[in-house]
């Protein structure tokens, strides 16, 4: 696999595992699934295209179509992560209250059926702005790490 690429995946790992700790500070609570959850900070998405672009523009020059390609690439999908992404999870969240609402107005006796949370729709599909920033930003530090560590041993 080349350099390019384990850069990006293993950049898109470690903002996973950074949401575990970072959200532990605020709930008081670890959570490992967060591992494999969308949402949070810093954005992975994010995070891994700005790795891509980053080691790219490094390795190639920014004035290469390769960084062209992963600029263009990364720009849109921080776009969308925290555009029409972060506008299904808002919508998500109301369709749930509507349909929590509908049960208490129907007089339904709590089953305990909208608790399951396979019943409800995911709320955590996008991202707020500063999480695209905080994914880019990590993004630019292992993109630029990855290519001055290759770089280190190539020289050797």
């Amino acid at each position: 696999m080349n350099r390019a690429i384990q850069t990006a995946l293993c950049t898109i790992a470690l903002a996973q595992f950074l949401k575990i700790p970072l959200t532990k500070r605020k709930t008081k609570k670890w959570d490992w699934s967060l591992f494999f959850e969308t949402g949070g900070m810093p954005s992975s998405h994010s995070a891994g295209v700005a790795s891509l672009a980053t080691y790219v523009a490094l390795k190639r020059g920014v004035h290469s179509i390769d960084f062209a390609l992963a600029a263009i690439f990364g720009l849109i999908v921080m776009y969308d992560a925290q555009g029409v992404r972060h506008q299904a999870g808002e919508l998500a969240i109301r369709v749930n209250e509507l349909t929590e609402e509908i049960e208490r107005l129907k007089g339904a006796q709590d089953d305990g059926k909208l608790d399951r949370k396979e019943e409800l729709l995911r709320e955590r599909l996008g991202h707020q702005p500063i999480e695209v920033v905080g994914g880019a930003l990590l993004g630019i530090v292992t993109g630029g790490l990855s290519y001055v560590i290759g770089r280190r041993r190539r020289s050797l």
